[in-house]
Order: C-alpha cells, then structure tokens, then sequence
C-alpha cells in the first residue's frame, strides 16, 4: 500500500474521531475531502493532484451542506420572563461592591443579586435601572445620571 495511502486513511479515522467527539459539525467537510484524495490515490494519481482534490471535495461539501445544516442547528434564543426586568426600576437593598462582589436590588418584587453597569459602587436604599440580566445577576445603573439630565 502506498504511503500516501495511509495518510489519507489516518486522516479520515483522525477526523471522523474529532467529528463524532465533538456536539458541533467542525470537521466532517474535511473527512469527506479525505475520502475523495484517497480515492484519488486508489486511481495512482501523483501526491499534488490528490491534495487538490482533497481541498476540493473539502470546499465543496462545506459549500453545499453548510447553509443547510446551519439553518437546522442554529440554536434559537429562548425568551423568559426573566426579560421583563430589562427596563425596570429597582432598590438597592444590600450596597453594591463590584470589587466586593456584593450587592442585591429588589425589582417587581423579587430580591436579586446585582452589580453596577461602570462598577462604581451604589448606596443602599438608591434606585436604579436595570439594563441586562448576566446569569443569575441585574446590571444596573444608578437613577440619580438619568434624573441629573432631565
């Protein structure tokens, strides 16, 4: 068997095993191309050729099945309620301390874990708005700018 012929095979094994041990499409393209320079090589063709086709099959599996793929493995952004909080008012009921890492707010009722938007630190009892949720975490920014501009 020629030599060649057992890099491509080694490559084929190699990624086929990278494709199956990861959850995402990141090397089935290059297995497949894999596939097309070993049969290249089955037919005696000269190393340079096999390469080409190897880049070539590569491109063009990748081509023709990647925007198909993608539209049904994209994975969709799944609204909660969480995202009612965006927007609201809340009150600052233990300091917050980014560099502490400490801090809650109290919004529609519901006691959270907060951080400051520019880490500066906010008094208890302040209000202030809430601007995006991070995990389990409000990011606020405190009233007294918004108010100051009016």
């Amino acid at each position: 068997m020629d030599v060649y012929a057992v890099v491509w095979l080694i490559a084929i094994v190699v990624l086929a095993l990278l494709e199956a041990s990861t959850t995402q499409l990141v090397a089935i393209w290059f297995a497949l191309g894999s596939v097309g320079a070993f049969i290249a090589n089955l037919f005696g063709t000269p190393f340079w050729v096999q390469l080409i086709v190897f880049v070539a099959v590569s491109i063009v599996s990748l081509a023709l099945t990647r925007p198909f793929l993608k539209k049904y493995l994209t994975v969709k952004k799944v609204s909660t309620n969480a995202d009612r909080y965006v927007g609201q008012t809340a009150v600052v009921t233990d300091a917050i301390d980014n560099s502490l890492a400490k801090g809650q707010v109290k919004v529609l009722g519901s006691v959270w874990t907060a951080r400051s938007a520019d880490g500066s630190a906010i008094a208890e009892g302040a209000k202030v708005r809430v601007e995006a949720i991070e995990g389990v975490k409000l990011i606020v920014t405190p009233l007294e700018d918004a108010d100051a501009q009016e």
